[in-house]
């Protein structure tokens, strides 16, 4: 993926600089013209480009800083802030709320992926409790309706098109009035691809628009167009008011940078970014945790946010007892399998811990691990009760490994595999013994009572390095919300 390429870059010309014995006009140079080389590189308006060197220049003045000022620090806050500033055109979308119809249309190129994004948006919002409905008002495109039609039932999503009608119009506001009436609150409508060349499509497009009224006009647009991203996004901008911008195929080997120059064209935020051909790849795109996630720094946030969507708060308590008497049955290890594997592609989770890049995990190690914690699981369903609920590493005898691996259909040597993996695990849960456990309601107290030594014991050295050592993670734990570490404990116990 080029934008974990170009998170790479700019983290190295950091790394040099921070390198480096004294920081002056020179190295400050030598790190700017690094990370611009890499903004260019990834299709990055020149312009854009130019104007971050200037500003931050500007808010780097060596000459002006006082003695002992942290250079370094200032000058990846000011790399931070700039890149942010790029990509966050400062005003917010709108956004749909439950039980209030909201009508939303989708506009792009040809081939950009807007009937696929449709779905994953409808998708995405149903999980969140809405009730969304898809209407294709592509007549354009032979087979438009079928691809919309076979992606909505994988979704169990209602839809509304016609094979008949050649009216674009016509379809999109039956296809509103008839969800409308059914209480839907999030209409989506799909419309046929067009460029700026094509006038009649522009047209069309401006109709469709005017019948429909729609909350929201999302500008779906391909990562891989390049330079050609502003003038394009521009076109649309003008035809219909824009308000947000998705960017689709964000796992290919597109460079990614036409999203920055699409959100100057339309000055409206990007929302939501594609990760791959899956209804579930599609990642909210929040500014912050973006760049943040961009350069190694994590995002704690949102890597709060999925444990607490994949782990009921009823199961967090019991599960945090466990941790404290330091039971690790191959039930317990089934379960936080489960989890980590509702929390989406691994690499995407990955990214969100501090000291770890996108590129530390390429896209075909990623389905690797995913498919190996699937035959684990695969294995452990082949397991007995009293098996699975032991934490006696002997109970595992050679005729029932035997056993196992007949029933699941692998050869001895992946048992045996899953087993020392089961072994690794309960050994790093065993450190977390003794600690104590507030009572439920007490969540707060838990990050008073987790100390810096046990977090150290169970983070592996690669990452508490990048964090900074113990110190690091010190700071990183007083950052941290007791929230954020009882839902870190409560999801994430067993997958270290």
């Amino acid at each position: 993926m080029v934008l974990a390429q170009l998170g790479g870059s700019i983290t190295r010309a950091l790394a040099q600089m921070s390198n480096a014995t004294v920081i002056d006009e020179k190295v400050l140079n030598e790190c700017l013209n690094e990370i611009s080389r890499a903004l260019l590189q990834a299709d990055v308006q020149f312009k854009m480009v130019r104007d971050m060197q200037t500003n931050i220049k500007r808010i780097v003045n060596l000459e002006a800083l006082a003695a002992g000022t942290n250079k370094r620090r200032i000058m990846q806050q000011a790399v931070f802030t700039e890149l942010c500033n790029m990509l966050d055109p400062g005003k917010p979308s709108f956004t749909p709320k439950k039980g209030k119809p909201s009508v939303v249309m989708f506009v792009g190129l040809q081939g950009s992926g807007k009937t696929t994004t449709c779905t994953k948006y409808a998708y995405y919002h149903q999980r969140k409790g809405f009730k969304p409905a898809l209407v294709c008002a592509d007549t354009f495109r032979a087979g438009a309706f079928d691809q919309l039609k076979q992606n909505a039932t994988k979704a169990k999503i209602p839809f509304y098109g016609s094979y008949m009608e050649s009216d674009p119009v016509k379809i999109a506001v039956e296809g509103v009035e008839r969800f409308r009436k059914e209480n839907c609150d999030l209409i989506i409508v799909d419309t046929s691809g067009r460029h700026k060349q094509e006038a009649a499509l522009f047209e069309e497009m401006r109709q469709v628009s005017e019948a429909t009224k729609p909350d929201l006009v999302i500008f779906v647009m391909d990562s891989s167009i390049g330079q050609a991203a502003f003038d394009q996004a521009q076109a649309f901008k003008q035809s219909v008011s824009v308000g947000a911008v998705i960017v689709t195929k964000m796992d290919g080997h597109a460079k990614g940078g036409g999203a920055l120059s699409a959100v100057a064209a339309t000055k409206s935020p990007v929302i939501f970014i594609g990760t791959g051909e899956h209804i579930d790849e599609f990642e909210v795109f929040d500014v912050k945790p973006f760049v943040s996630r961009l350069l190694g720094m994590g995002d704690w946030s949102g890597f709060m946010d999925k444990i607490h969507e994949v782990v009921p708060t009823d199961q967090q308590p019991e599960l945090l007892q466990k941790l404290s008497e330091g039971s690790f049955t191959l039930r317990l290890m089934y379960e936080q399998f489960q989890n980590l594997l509702k929390m989406g592609p691994i690499g995407q989770v990955f990214s969100m811990l501090p000291g770890f890049s996108s590129e530390l995990m390429p896209k075909g190690h990623e389905k690797e691990s995913q498919a190996k914690i699937k035959r684990y699981m695969t294995m452990m369903d082949s397991m007995t009760d009293a098996e699975l609920d032991s934490t006696n590493p002997k109970l595992m005898t050679e005729s029932r490994v035997i056993r196992i691996a007949r029933g699941s259909g692998r050869p001895v040597r992946d048992v045996l595999e899953m087993l020392e993996e089961y072994k690794r695990l309960a050994k790093i849960w065993s450190k977390m013994k003794g600690l104590k456990i507030p009572k439920k309601g007490e969540m707060s107290a838990l990050s008073r009572n987790m100390n810096v030594q046990h977090m150290g014991k169970v983070l592996p050295p690669q990452m508490l390095k990048q964090i900074g050592g113990m110190a690091g993670l010190q700071s990183l734990m007083k950052q941290m919300g007791s929230k954020e570490m009882s839902g870190m404990l409560g999801g994430m116990g067993g997958d270290r």
